[in-house]
């Protein structure tokens, strides 16, 4: 009986396939709301755990039973709003136009230069009529030292507004130098979008990286990795097709449609007995999203509002009766 023949996996969407630049994920597009508030926060992620809730989708054939669902934890410490940018188109594109900055935390100066003065003031002095103004960002940073990982060098990064300009300013004058929280962006039911760093493999092989069939015992020089070469071989060049080695894990990956389960600011009604393997145990409030998300234990995760929300799930969230918080000790 022949063999099952398959092509190579690995979609040729995310290639090269190399290391991301930094350890947390770029946005580059914000969702446009009619609510003046941030499209976006971030998390760092504790792990997983599992729960008992009772099944609300429409068409589902458990509708209205108790089902089990694996979820992921996403610790998150208010973000500091330490700037605002504003930015102005011309004919040669959309450009910063004026920044203003506020004192950060005392662990900013990690990450980046510390401003030299405050100049959040500047910002009541804005005039949106004599500018070609089309949009403003809060710029942000993280405060893993609220976390209790051991972190301090925070992650610095901005952050989508909605509403209209107007909008968008009056808010970032309220907030400017302040704090903000997960419950004030996400509510409970709402789908979002994931960005994050995958976790990384290191330097792989092609049968790890890209799934390559094992060739035959008696085959010659090498049985793991793939036999035709294509006809592109010129002057010892092949095809960039091909499946190599090289490396695998550490890129940024979308995950998009995660329903959020729950926002709580007691992190007792979660913390493991023991604490997370790899983490330790939550301080701040956290969130439940279902399913898994991409990354290892500690590190920042981004979330957004769904760009392309799935029609088919509930917006309400499902009613919650079982949290574990069984032990994670002595489990690979």
């Amino acid at each position: 009986m022949g063999r099952e023949r398959n092509p190579r996996h690995g979609s040729m969407s995310v290639w090269p396939r190399k290391r991301a630049r930094r350890m947390h994920a770029r946005i580059r597009s914000w969702l446009s709301i009619k609510d003046a508030k941030p499209v976006g926060f971030a998390g760092y992620k504790v792990g997983m755990t599992h729960l008992i809730a009772t099944d609300n989708r429409q068409f589902s054939k458990t509708k209205g039973q108790n089902v089990f669902m694996p979820v992921t934890i996403l610790e998150c410490p208010p973000l500091r709003v330490i700037g605002v940018h504003v930015y102005q188109q011309d004919a040669y594109g959309v450009h910063l136009s004026s920044s203003v900055v506020a004192p950060g935390s005392k662990f900013l100066s990690r990450s980046i230069p510390a401003p030299k003065k405050d100049t959040s003031g500047n910002l009541a002095n804005l005039n949106l009529n004599t500018g070609n103004y089309i949009k403003i960002r809060l710029v942000v940073q993280t405060q893993p030292d609220l976390v209790g990982f051991g972190k301090k060098k925070p992650e610095v990064f901005e952050l989508g507004l909605g509403g209209n300009l107007n909008d968008q300013l009056n808010f970032a004058k309220q907030h400017l130098g302040k704090e903000l929280t997960v419950n004030q962006i996400f509510s409970e039911g709402q789908q979002l979008d994931v960005h994050a760093i995958t976790k990384g493999k290191g330097f792989q092989g092609p049968v790890k990286r890209f799934g390559v069939t094992l060739r035959s015992h008696k085959s010659e020089k090498t049985k793991r990795g793939p036999a035709a070469m294509g006809g592109w071989r010129g002057q010892g060049h092949t095809h960039y097709r091909i499946a190599k080695a090289g490396q695998m894990g550490y890129h940024q990956r979308l995950d998009m449609n995660k329903v959020l389960l729950r926002i709580d600011a007691n992190p007792q009604n979660i913390n493991a007995k023991g604490g997370f393997k790899h983490y330790g145990v939550v301080k701040n409030p956290y969130v439940l999203l279902k399913g898994s998300l991409p990354g290892p234990a500690k590190r920042l995760i981004k979330l957004t509002i769904a760009g392309r929300p799935a029609k088919n799930i509930p917006a309400q969230a499902p009613a919650i009766s079982y949290v574990s918080t069984t032990s994670h000790q002595g489990k690979t």
